[in-house]
């Protein structure tokens, strides 16, 4: 893992659960924040239907994502699952710092605390919690998009992540999604005024 930047700028880090609604409220803050641009992250899975390299993720493949590691190319990367990788490029960083903006992630709860140590006081870190665990798993079935043992793997991942949500600097509870949006706003305009 790195430490801090060579490039000074702020970043929002958005994480939770599968199914939380965090990319929902990311979309929403992109579209509401001027400000803000969002960090597509890096995968060496293939694309999903509807997906478009270099928007949703850069699909790297298995052995372009490994040999990137190789390079020192990622601020961070984990393996989530079986050769199943995810990452921040160091070049998606600098290039939106460039353009003097606030980089906004949407990422796993290991991700998101991985950015926080490496960005400690440059970033907030906004952990999105579901009303219930039941709730969860609802969400994501009604997503059609995971077969049952994708929704089982999810599910377990998702116990240990809920008990992450303290180590974040902020919890929103996304039981309305409506007040949720408004709350990550608010909260989101302030640090990148402060």
């Amino acid at each position: 893992m790195e430490t801090a930047h060579e490039l000074t700028g702020k970043c929002v880090i958005f994480s939770a659960p599968s199914g939380a609604g965090k990319t929902t409220i990311v979309h929403h803050l992109l579209n509401a924040q001027p400000k803000l641009e969002f960090s597509v992250s890096a995968c060496s899975r293939d694309p999903r239907p509807n997906e478009i390299d270099g928007k949703d993720y850069y699909f790297l493949g298995l052995e372009g994502f490994r040999k990137l590691i190789q390079e020192k190319a990622f601020v961070e990367w984990e393996e989530v699952y079986t050769d199943n990788y995810y990452g921040t490029l160091r070049s998606e960083i600098e290039r939106i710092w460039k353009e003097g903006k606030t980089v906004i992630f949407d990422v796993d709860v290991v991700g998101g605390l991985n950015l926080k140590r490496i960005f400690g006081p440059q970033a907030l870190a906004v952990f999105v919690k579901p009303p219930s665990y039941e709730e969860l798993e609802k969400r994501l079935r009604l997503r059609s998009t995971e077969t049952e043992e994708k929704i089982n793997m999810r599910m377990a991942k998702a116990k240990k992540e809920l008990s992450s949500a303290k180590e974040f600097d902020v919890i929103i509870m996304n039981d309305n999604l409506e007040l949720a949006c408004a709350k990550a706003l608010q909260l989101v305009s302030e640090f990148i005024d402060a």
